[in-house]
């Protein structure tokens, strides 16, 4: 299962998906973290710059690039979570802390 969690630079969870500045997508097998790859988005500073409309037509291209089945963060605004579940992608809120053991418990997760 493919996971992508926004991460500050210390390897924790950010606290908001939609303005993350970095992403990291984790590979779960089984519980286990086999693969790990993070990615400067700069959503944080493209949100405002763009308009709503552009900012997630990036953030669905992103998705269905990196092959993403889940996504989970701290936070995430009601028109990302509308965008995410149309397709297909669920996501996990309330993630905190480690973000390899936030991709972890995401996997877990009943979607």
């Amino acid at each position: 299962m493919r996971i992508a969690i926004p991460v500050t630079p210390e390897g924790l969870v950010g606290h908001s998906w939609g303005r993350a500045p970095r992403v990291a997508v984790f590979e779960v097998d089984h519980g286990v973290v086999a693969g790990q790859q993070t990615f400067e988005v700069d959503w944080d500073r493209l949100h405002d710059a763009a308009g709503e409309g552009n900012h997630h037509a990036q953030v669905a291209r992103f998705l269905r690039d990196n092959a993403i089945d889940r996504v989970a963060a701290e936070h995430m605004g009601q028109p990302m979570a509308q965008m995410l579940s149309r397709m297909g992608i669920a996501a996990v809120l309330s993630a905190s802390g480690d973000a390899r053991l936030a991709a972890q418990a995401a996997a877990d997760a009943t979607a």
